[in-house]
């Protein structure tokens, strides 16, 4: 439970220190977000998602964690865990006294992969926010592209009028490019602030898979052959019988 707690509330700091950097730096942020409302709007509410889906998944940690401690102390009220460990419980229901190495390879290798499957939720939306800022950053390129093209197809340099026409036309590209360099901000800030929370959740859990392993490596048994006396005397027979004919055989040769 120490870990849970550590992870916990290192996860509520970072978010605290994010929005109190937001807080602090309130209007260059609102300039950030309002350069593409549209598109930010979404990578910051993409962001928000993958904050609460992270805080979801630590929270549904906490009766597996229960659960295991509960086991490993021997204190069992017969019931079972709520999602990833419940086909461990099945398994190990009634509790073993010892259990062979390949059975406990068996149950972290179920564990390790209910893991992965239970995490992949958090890295799709961690990618989603790659995607958001390069799909803004590819926008606002062509957006300013495309505002350069007009500008330039647009210029009559016998009009007197020649330069304000040149500044009235620039906003266009000024606005892409504040699409393309927010969006990326944006989106790569919001990934890393999602896979900061999701590495919480991934030490978590795996700590509980190292103290299953720990646990269990006490009460696990490796089978050793057995092999009597009789098995070794006439296999000493047999290998002296395949010396002497091959003895007569590398004589018949010679």
């Amino acid at each position: 439970m120490r870990r849970f707690h550590i992870n916990l509330n290192r996860m509520a700091l970072f978010v605290a220190i994010i929005i109190a950097g937001i807080v602090l730096f309130f209007d260059p942020f609102m300039q950030i977000a309002t350069a593409n409302i549209v598109l930010n709007g979404i990578i910051i509410g993409t962001t928000l998602f993958g904050i609460g889906l992270c805080f979801v998944k630590m929270f549904h940690i906490l009766p597996e964690y229960r659960w295991l401690n509960q086991y490993i102390s021997g204190r069992r009220n017969g019931d079972l865990p709520p999602h990833i460990l419940r086909p461990v419980a099945l398994m190990l229901t009634p509790r073993p006294a010892r259990i062979s190495a390949s059975a406990l390879q068996n149950i972290l290798d179920i564990i390790l992969m209910r893991f992965e499957e239970d995490r992949e939720s958090v890295r799709y939306v961690t990618n989603i926010l790659i995607f958001l800022g390069l799909l803004g950053t590819f926008w606002g390129l062509l957006m300013t592209v495309g505002g350069f093209a007009d500008i330039i197809g647009g210029l009559d340099m016998n009009d007197e009028m020649v330069l304000e026409s040149m500044q009235m036309g620039l906003a266009r590209p000024l606005a892409g490019m504040a699409t393309a360099f927010t969006s990326s901000i944006l989106g790569l800030g919001g990934s890393l602030v999602v896979g900061f929370l999701g590495l919480q959740v991934q030490i978590v859990q795996n700590s509980i898979l190292h103290e299953i392993e720990d646990y269990f490596a006490s009460h696990t048994h490796t089978a050793t052959p057995d092999v009597t006396m009789g098995q070794i005397g006439s296999a000493a027979r047999a290998l002296s019988k395949s010396v002497v004919r091959l003895d007569k055989t590398v004589a018949k040769w010679v």
